[in-house]
């Protein structure tokens, strides 16, 4: 983290490419499905035939008032889509078609906590565009895979309000919460559906003029997110320290090296030669399609969260972590629902179901446990019918094997021992078998009673109840 600038500090600004969640593209029929073999999804209008006409998915309009909304945005009851125009082989029509002056959505804004600090990012602006396809290099030549060109894309633009990459980390995954709480993209970043383009510049601390801008391209995770940005934070210092000029320039960053590299020196907007597209009518949006759409959106992250602090008895930290991903959330109350018990269920999710899906890889859609089945094992604990640590073998194999608590505790003859007769027995032939550490802890050394706590749940396999051990051991050695 970059945190010695020698005087300098930070500017970030975002840009996120978000994939709208369409069947069709956005000027055609053709799929937007994404496991179709290579040039399956094309036709004239995606290959940019001449004489192909596009025509306006409607669904597309609707997903970015919506997006729109959920980022405090104004909605344009007018926009335009203009041409970018600019030469690259995976785009065939020689520009793209975008929305320059006009956007559909602006002057918006997101709030989320960083570092335990609200912060507040100002969005510039939202505005509907096309994808590109996709190249592949090898040595000889370049593999072209128009699928994506054509795909429906909201490119959302944050002012430049951030100060450090933890901050610009956190607005990302804001950003990608709220897109998926409101399902207008899938949010998956592995697969490309959402993509972050980084704007990163420093200047000395108190200088009013923002300095040269370099571009970090298509980072696609959030932990790259902030390594990229520290690394191109300390560049830029430096070159500054030793008298260099930072050059406006697009870079890449290499996970495997943690640096960045010059892919390309930057473009200003009138390289693109922006115009008005022919072939494209203006959007016209009422205020009542504005409030019908507004009618469907259901609670989103922020208030989700709050709702989770207030209700539910959750820290601030803990609720941030489970509504980052929708699914998530989705899961804990769920399962906070049917064990009636919010902490127990928040502290079991944060700490075993995403320590498993992080070390394995997976969503937790993907999980062979439901939330029903994670409530019945914290009831049995709830209920002292099960130990804490025989909890977490159970909670093991349940994950494992999709096998319900019960089905587990039949299997291995899981049984928490809490009969006070059976625990006094156990007691009993423990303290004879000690009786130096009996003396000792008469003599005053408390610290020993430890030592029967763990003689006890050694000799029941650790299926005592902890509670019930502790109060009987204290009786029977007053005794």
């Amino acid at each position: 983290m970059s945190t010695n600038l020698q005087g300098y500090e930070a500017v970030i600004g975002i840009e996120v490419h978000v994939q709208l969640k369409t069947l069709s593209k956005i000027f055609c029929s053709d799929s937007t499905d994404s496991t179709a073999g290579d040039n399956e999804n094309i036709s004239p209008i995606s290959l940019g035939m001449p004489g192909s006409l596009p025509t306006l998915n409607s669904k597309v309009v609707d997903l970015a008032i919506k997006a729109g909304l959920g980022l405090n945005c104004q909605i344009r009851t007018k926009s335009f889509f203009a041409r970018k125009n600019y030469f690259y082989p995976d785009l065939p029509k020689g520009y793209q078609i975008s929305q320059y002056e006009d956007p559909i959505c602006e002057k918006g804004f997101v709030e989320f906590f960083a570092d335990g600090m609200e912060k507040k990012v100002s969005i510039e602006r939202a505005h509907l565009e096309e994808d590109a396809g996709k190249s592949t290099h090898y040595p000889e030549h370049t593999l072209l895979n128009y699928n994506r060109a054509g795909v429906p894309l909201l490119e959302i633009v944050s002012g430049p309000d951030m100060r450090s990459a933890r901050e610009a980390a956190e607005y990302c995954k804001t950003i990608r919460a709220i897109v998926q709480y409101l399902d207008v993209c899938d949010g998956n970043l592995e697969e490309g559906s959402l993509r972050c383009d980084c704007n990163v510049s420093v200047k000395k601390i108190g200088e009013p003029k923002l300095g040269v801008k370099v571009e970090i391209k298509n980072l696609n995770s959030f932990r790259f997110i902030e390594k990229a940005i520290d690394f191109e934070i300390e560049r830029q210092v430096d070159q500054c320290l030793s008298g260099q000029k930072i050059i406006q320039e697009t870079r890449l960053y290499d996970p495997d090296k943690n640096r960045t590299f010059t892919m390309r020196v930057k473009e200003d907007a009138e390289d693109y030669r922006y115009f008005i597209d022919p072939d494209l009518l203006p959007i016209i949006v009422s205020d009542e399609k504005i409030q019908m759409i507004k009618k469907t959106m259901t609670e989103l992250p922020r208030p989700r969260a709050h709702r989770f602090v207030q209700q539910m008895g959750l820290t601030q930290d803990e609720a941030d972590i489970l509504i980052s991903d929708k699914a998530i959330a989705d899961f804990f109350e769920r399962t906070s629902e049917l064990s009636k018990n919010s902490k127990l269920s928040a502290n079991w999710i944060l700490r075993d179901v995403l320590g498993y899906i992080n070390d394995h890889h997976l969503r937790i859609e993907q999980i062979k446990m439901s939330a029903q089945s994670l409530a019945e094992l914290l009831i049995l604990i709830d209920q002292k019918i099960v130990s804490g640590k025989i909890a977490k073998s159970i909670f093991n194999d349940m994950i494992a094997t999709g096998e319900s608590a019960q089905q587990i505790i039949d299997k291995k003859g899981y049984k928490q021992v809490s009969d006070t007769g059976e625990l006094e027995k156990v007691i009993q032939d423990v303290l004879a078998a000690s009786a130096s550490q009996v003396a000792e802890y008469h003599a005053g050394k408390e610290k020993v009673f430890g030592f029967f706590v763990g003689a006890v749940m050694k000799a029941t396999k650790g299926q005592a109840d902890p509670d019930k051990v502790n109060e009987l051991l204290k009786k029977m050695l007053k005794s």
